[in-house]
């Protein structure tokens, strides 16, 4: 609440290993000023991650957005209203990603929990858009603003989610008067002493595995010729990648 400026906020309970479809928290302005400021009320929500654009009709035909491409999202026909009108927040303690071995190569995958160096809530941002069905029901839904990642983060995966800095909240969250394309200088990678990976265990890739022991460090696994041959290769059953 003090981080985001929130004048309330639900109790909403702590999560560990949010998955695609599920709900996320996220920051939206509101419509009347903060009282003493001329900035608007921001309110925390919750929302299904998964984008839906409001002109699709059955949400089976459409793909699951979890991410846009910042550099292409002000252009592209399913985010670009979103980018002008609809333009959140979404707090998190860190993501987790995948680091894939090259094609062809014996090497096991790596899961990485990746958070603030200095700890604490990170603010990605992210697009938000109300999907209507035809019985007249409604569904909000979100998804976060990647881009090229840093040389640090580049060791595991080439997208890192943009992150908005608390000094540029309002900006990114102003869309009466901040056009997309004067917040386009917002889409750059972090700095490279931003985060910092840590290797966590295969159990990120169950959802069903939802306790913070599943951000305990583990020893990185080592490629298979360098294990002894009485112990076979662990197999990649990743069930996803958040980028």
């Amino acid at each position: 609440m003090e981080l985001f400026a929130l004048l309330e906020s639900d109790d909403f309970p702590a999560r560990f290993n949010i998955a695609p479809t599920q709900p996320i928290m996220v920051v939206v302005a509101g419509e009347r000023a903060q009282p003493g400021s001329n900035l608007p009320e921001r309110k925390a929500v919750l929302v299904r991650w998964g984008f839906m654009p409001g002109w699709v009709k059955d949400p089976r035909d459409f793909p699951l957005l979890i991410n846009a491409r910042a550099e292409s999202a002000i252009e592209k026909a399913s985010f670009r209203t979103a980018m002008r009108h609809r333009r959140v927040l979404v707090p998190a303690s860190g993501f987790y990603e995948w680091r894939r071995p090259p094609k062809g190569s014996r090497e096991p995958s790596q899961a990485y929990w990746v958070r603030p160096r200095k700890g604490g809530i990170v603010a990605f941002a992210g697009l938000m858009e109300t999907w209507s069905s035809a019985d007249g029901s409604e569904v909000d839904t979100a998804a976060i603003l990647t881009t090229a990642a840093n040389a640090s983060i580049r060791q595991i995966h080439d997208r890192m989610p943009v992150v908005i800095k608390p000094e540029d909240f309002a900006r990114w969250l102003d869309c009466k008067t901040q056009e997309p394309r004067e917040v386009v200088d917002l889409f750059g990678p972090a700095a490279e002493d931003y985060f910092e990976a840590i290797p966590v265990s295969d159990k990120v890739n169950k959802v069903a595995n939802a306790g913070p022991d599943i951000q305990e460090a583990v020893t990185p696994k080592v490629a298979p010729e360098a294990q002894p041959k009485s112990r076979p290769a662990e197999p990649d059953n990743a069930q996803m990648s958040l980028f």
